[in-house]
């Protein structure tokens, strides 16, 4: 580890100084709160780094929680002690509800999705407003999201499960992971308002840190305006989407005090792309970062 990494991770730990100035004031109890980690298991699939030998890994650094893995790895990733922290919709973030001719399997798969978290013992299924598409409307394409949506979200508030719709930036291009030109919910505060237009407690925004920062701005504002709009939550460091350290410019510790103040009691998923020799190095730091923010 580098001198300036280790000092990093010193001003993470001990809570001081400039880095947390986003948590001042916070009673002790606020201070105290524990938030719930979690990997997404598909940023390691360029290291062939395994569901399980990721699990067991997520184990040993306190993280609790995994997804982004195949369905088929959940048996023994549950039977090692490792919770499903989110379960897929059935569909990617190119096939959305934007456009009409994917809603069936927008509709089918969340269904599928909402019955397996229920199955697995997960309260998370993801979805996305798919990509914009020659002679897209808005207006219109805004509806269809919200009709797809509130056409599933009953089967979700039966089944006590929370359909969380990810915001993701279109403005880095580099990289198909980093980030997605041309998707229709690119615009963080357009989507808490597709949110508040479905209008259930079971459907809320997953609110991506990277994501966020890389297209709107103002992370800390927008999580104290919007915190009971959001259901989950994914780290990653921007730009590069690489480690949650200080070669990137989200101040994490604020950010991640805040969202304890606002009394989160979901997930915290960490969705970087590693880039150290040692790649579960970054993942170690994340955690122990989260627990000292």
């Amino acid at each position: 580890m580098s001198d300036s990494r280790r000092e990093f991770l010193g001003k993470c730990l001990l809570g001081g100084g400039m880095m947390l100035g986003g948590g001042a004031g916070f009673s002790a109890e606020e201070q105290k709160r524990e938030l719930r980690q979690s990997v997404m298991g598909w940023c390691f699939n360029g290291r062939n780094v395994k569901p399980a030998e990721l699990a067991a890994k997520c184990l040993e650094f306190g993280i609790t929680g995994i997804e982004g893995i195949p369905a088929e790895a959940y048996p023994e990733v549950r039977k090692m002690g490792t919770e499903i922290s989110l379960v897929s919709g059935g569909h990617g973030f190119k096939e959305g509800p934007c456009n009409p001719k994917f809603r069936e399997k927008v509709v089918t798969g969340l269904r599928k999705g909402v019955a397996l978290a229920k199955e697995v013992g997960s309260k998370r299924v993801i979805t996305f407003t798919g990509m914009r598409f020659e002679g897209i409307d808005d207006e219109k394409a805004a509806d269809d999201c919200v009709s797809a949506w509130k056409e599933v979200v009953g089967d979700a508030e039966k089944a006590g499960i929370t359909i969380v719709m990810e915001h993701l930036n279109s403005r880095d291009d580099s990289h198909p992971m980093k980030g997605h030109p041309g998707y229709f919910g690119d615009d963080v505060d357009f989507c808490f308002d597709l949110v508040k237009r479905v209008g259930s407690e079971n459907f809320k925004l997953l609110f991506d840190i990277y994501h966020v920062s890389v297209m709107n701005g103002d992370v800390i504002r927008r999580i104290r305006q919007n915190k009971e709009l959001i259901g989950h939550y994914h780290t990653a460091g921007n730009p590069g989407r690489g480690e949650l350290d200080e070669n990137q410019e989200i101040n994490y510790p604020a950010v991640i005090a805040e969202i304890k103040k606002t009394g989160f009691d979901g997930w915290i998923a960490h969705e970087f792309l590693p880039t150290y020799e040692d790649h579960f190095r970054g993942l170690k730091d994340a955690a122990e970062m989260v627990r000292g923010a």
